[in-house]
């Protein structure tokens, strides 16, 4: 369980994002000790990450010391890894204390029942290609073929193939995560909110029994989510500090069961 308020970023991208965009999350990640008691990522937080057995990428290392700082300071971190940074998870964990995980993830935050997923390879038939090409990229075999090259040919590897999925929001404007999570929310014993990444639409909209949400990519819109126990909200961050509020979305109340 995650206690609330719950913050949670998507899509950040460090590595292409502009270093205004790395600064003010490096701001927004300082500051949740003063209103917020867990944080979320949901991703993507690099354009591209490795570990090899003795180097790290260099790109974001305060945001990592940030993250870090929050693990010691008794604010839990989960970070849903995204398909740019879902290898080396284990150093991740290691280095910042976070919950990574590959995984969706299913449980509380605060009074809501809440699955999270990054959302790659989730659309049935559009990401049928997808995710044969995944379990290649992250057999055992190929990250050991990977790791031996030189880090600098291999970023400069991966930074190039991973062009078309950063620079662009997806083409259906986020409706095909949507759905898939509207079928979880519809179900019986389903969750109360959905939260996906990747798709880089910022979206908080009702769906089934619940509500689905999407942070959006930090890198591109600076806006993130907000989870009460008793309401989500959508807000956008500026450089003034300030954090408006743009959609708002109230948990919902079962009906108690019949006398």
């Amino acid at each position: 369980m995650l206690p609330t308020p719950c913050q949670v970023i998507g899509d950040a991208h460090l590595g292409v994002a502009s270093p205004d965009a790395e600064r003010s999350l490096l701001r927004v990640i300082r500051d949740v000790p003063d209103g917020s008691r867990s944080l979320v990522i949901m991703g993507d937080l690099f354009d591209f990450w490795f570990a090899w057995r003795h180097a790290m990428p260099r790109t974001g290392f305060r945001v990592l010391a940030a993250l870090a700082d929050l693990h010691d300071a008794g604010i839990p971190v989960l970070w849903i890894g995204g398909n740019h940074d879902c290898w080396g998870g284990e150093a991740l964990r290691a280095e910042t204390g976070a919950d990574y995980t590959l995984e969706p993830w299913q449980g509380q935050i605060g009074a809501w029942r809440v699955l999270l997923a990054h959302g790659d390879g989730l659309r049935e038939v559009e990401d049928a290609p997808y995710r044969r090409l995944r379990r290649v990229l992250r057999h055992p075999l190929a990250i050991r073929a990977f790791g031996m090259l030189h880090p600098n040919l291999a970023s400069r590897v991966a930074l190039a193939s991973s062009h078309t999925s950063r620079t662009r929001r997806a083409g259906d404007e986020g409706r095909g995560l949507l759905a898939v999570g509207s079928r979880a929310l519809s179900a019986t014993d389903g969750p109360e909110l959905v939260i996906h990444g990747h798709s880089h639409v910022p979206m908080l909209v009702r769906a089934g029994r619940g509500w689905y949400g999407n942070a959006g990519a930090w890198y591109l819109d600076q806006q993130y989510l907000r989870i009460e126990d008793d309401r989500i909200t959508r807000r956008a961050w500026s450089a003034s500090g300030e954090h408006v509020v743009l959609d708002v979305g109230e948990r919902p109340v079962e009906a108690p069961p019949p006398a």
